[in-house]
């Protein structure tokens, strides 16, 4: 999958014109690049739309406009898009209630190192995770995780042929299977494998 560019990007006065449109199809992408693990977490799949929509709104928030700053932000934001042998996502933690994050980030310290994809017929690949920077203390970790699943050819080529796809955590304090992964999120991220 071909990285970003300032080329692919709109002016400010553009992006606010078209922004509304833009959200819409970004956010009808998004919601089947969502797998949902169990009824706290799950992983939002990225590729270059989801980090072009990502982009757009970090310049526009910080009204950066020059060069350099638009620059920085593609180096921020293309190492998220998928390389063509692997899957990019960014894992969430998602509790409403306060009480029950705080007490959940506490007891789920290296579940990041936990979550796995597995293509039928082959082993669980763990994610790699929090390449940029450490996402958590002795204390606790974090709700957000970027992370990586790196796929050998022959795993690729059988996702491709049709292979059935599973995820889950297997932390001791969270332990989730989706087996199978549903269609339509299989079908979508099979397409950053190209």
């Amino acid at each position: 999958m071909e990285k970003l560019t300032r080329d692919d990007l709109m002016s400010l006065e553009a992006y606010d014109a078209h922004r509304p449109e833009f959200r819409r199809r970004v956010m009808a992408h998004k919601k089947n690049r969502r797998l949902p693990l169990g009824p706290h977490a799950a992983l939002y799949f990225e590729d270059s739309l989801t980090m072009q929509y990502q982009i757009q709104e970090m310049l526009r928030a910080e009204r950066i406009f020059q060069a350099d700053g638009i620059e920085e932000e593609l180096a921020t934001y293309n190492p998220l898009i998928p390389d063509g042998s692997n899957w990019k996502a960014t894992f969430m933690l998602e509790y409403t209630d306060v009480a029950q994050r705080q007490e959940a980030v506490g007891r789920l310290i290296g579940i990041e190192d936990s979550v796995w994809m597995r293509v039928a017929g082959f082993d669980r690949i763990y994610a790699i995770a929090d390449e940029d920077i450490e996402r958590e203390t002795d204390d606790k970790t974090s709700t957000v995780h970027f992370m990586r699943f790196e796929m050998t050819p022959e795993m690729v080529a059988a996702i491709k042929g049709g292979a059935a796809l599973s995820a889950g955590i297997d932390h001791p304090g969270m332990t989730i299977e989706v087996d199978p992964v549903p269609e339509i999120t299989a079908r979508a991220i099979i397409a950053d494998l190209d």
